[in-house]
């Protein structure tokens, strides 16, 4: 796969600027927080017609290099 940037975009006019998968109005956070909360790629792609598989390998490659740039904070550990 190519890098994430020709499968996401961010455009004024489409969702409020928030990066979205390109061709749609879907954003890049509802992609997260749909994997985050369980779902399999399949269910999203059922889910969200106008998505395909790139979208959702896009947005994956798209948070790990967030979170490879920021500093994360450290989980407390009892």
């Amino acid at each position: 796969m190519t890098g994430w940037q020709e499968f996401l975009l961010s455009r004024p006019d489409v969702s409020g600027g928030e990066l979205c998968a390109a061709g749609t109005r879907i954003p890049v956070t509802v992609i997260l927080d749909t994997l985050a909360e369980g779902a399999t790629k399949d269910e999203i792609l059922a889910s969200y017609p106008s998505l395909c598989l790139d979208h959702i390998n896009a947005a994956l490659s798209y948070a790990a290099e967030l979170a490879h740039e920021e500093r994360l904070v450290p989980i407390k550990t009892v």
